[in-house]
């Protein structure tokens, strides 16, 4: 396996993304500071169940894995992260005496995709690289599927496409070489995602409709869903948000678990809006709100009802959740705190604040230029170019077809 990307290879420190936490900071350090500095710690002590620590005394050990759980003891107990730092010290601790380093795999998986959903992409990639790394060639084949898989990805989010089809492709080998149909089907979808990202949008929904059909011949629920999120993706990538939105529908539908259930309600949300469905995006957000979820989900779920709110002209609306996000845009991510401030310049114009409007998109362009968030920035100033066009009165709602309706109807019964 090759292209670890944290330092394995001997180039640079292990684990130093971690240390990026660190950057910057003021005496005495706040929590994610602390985090980091933990995290790196917990991963140098998994560090030596791997190759090269074979002779390793047991009290060189012992003494690393007490100062390095007392630094995750000092942290506050309600931390999510916290609690898996320290189940990974247990893990390790457990793989040391018992010599047997698959002990350690769960906990590293379980962080891993924690930092996954946190949107921490290139400390995920850390962590499933480290699996490989200690896990060798001892790792059950079933959980050597599950980690190429996932760390195809991971690489796939970070636009390393190279390195995700390479580790799709290796993912899907070893599941075909054991009969393991579905982890095939997801290795197939994930090359499929993989053409989409480099913008070959075609050839990925002709490869995302062969899976699903093959998924539902199988009768294969999660990799059916994977498959409908993904035609959504291109769909409304490719300009026909009509035909998307049925498709996430039947994703939300189909998944088991709660968080992609609520990821695919807040797309919705997202597509309603822009097809003129505001009361049915609004159904939606208001659920994903509800339900909570990831701080990213709720936080695009949040901006967009207050987008909606400044459509329908509602002037209270707008003000209730410009003020909750602004009661959260201190944790927001330059992406979606950028998306945030041109929503909120945008709502500003149309309630005939233009100065306002016009003061608040520029510190959304500043946000986008410093964040090399270039797509954003062309945006802001084809905006800012015919802002006062932004008071014109709210086009009246347009639900072109049969099935966006059902839709919509169905998002009006939801309980949540």
């Amino acid at each position: 396996m090759t292209g670890f990307a944290t330092g394995q290879t001997g180039t640079g420190l292990p684990h130093s993304v971690f240390l990026r936490r660190l950057a910057g900071t003021a005496e005495p350090p706040g929590l994610e500071p602390r985090l980091g500095r933990a995290a790196f710690l917990v991963l140098r002590l998994v560090d030596l169940l791997g190759p090269g620590h074979d002779g390793l005394h047991p009290d060189a050990f012992r003494y690393q894995r007490i100062a390095t759980e007392r630094c995750c003891r000092d942290l506050p107990p309600t931390s999510t992260e916290a609690n898996h730092l320290l189940g990974l010290v247990e893990g390790t601790d457990h793989a040391f005496r018992q010599s047997d380093v698959t002990l350690v795999l769960p906990a590293l998986f379980a962080y891993g995709h924690f930092l996954e959903d946190e949107l921490r992409l290139e400390e995920a990639l850390d962590v499933l690289d480290e699996a490989l790394h200690v896990g060798g060639e001892t790792m059950p084949t079933e959980d050597g599927i599950v980690l190429r898989l996932r760390r195809a990805r991971v690489l796939r989010m970070l636009n390393s496409f190279d390195a995700a089809e390479q580790a799709y492709a290796e993912g899907g080998a070893l599941a075909g070489a054991t009969g393991d149909t579905h982890s095939e089907l997801l290795s197939r979808i994930g090359r499929a995602e993989t053409l989409r990202g480099r913008g070959n949008l075609p050839a990925a929904e002709t490869g995302l409709r062969a899976a699903l059909a093959e998924a539902e011949a199988g009768q294969d629920r999660y990799a059916q869903a994977l498959a409908h999120q993904g035609i959504a993706v291109v769909l409304s990538t490719s300009g026909r948000p009509h035909e998307a939105i049925p498709h996430l529908w039947r994703a939300f539908q189909l998944y088991d678990d709660e968080q992609p259930r609520i990821r695919a309600l807040g797309d919705m949300g997202a597509l309603l809006l822009l097809v003129g469905d505001v009361a049915g995006a609004e159904h939606a957000l208001r659920a994903v709100v509800h339900k909570g979820g990831s701080g990213e989900v709720v936080d695009n779920a949040m901006i967009e009802l207050m987008h909606c709110a400044s459509y329908r002209r509602d002037r209270v609306g707008f003000e209730r959740w410009r003020e909750r996000c602004e009661a959260r845009r201190d944790d927001m991510p330059p992406n979606i705190l950028v998306d945030f401030t041109l929503k909120a310049g945008i709502g500003w114009a149309r309630f005939g604040q233009f100065a306002r409007g016009e003061r608040v998109l520029t510190s959304a362009l500043e946000i986008a230029d410093d964040g090399g968030l270039h797509e954003f920035a062309f945006r802001i100033d084809r905006i800012r170019a015919g802002l006062r066009d932004c008071q014109e009165a709210a086009a009246e709602p347009v639900v072109e077809t049969e099935a966006v309706r059902e839709v919509s109807d169905a998002l009006a019964r939801l309980e949540v």
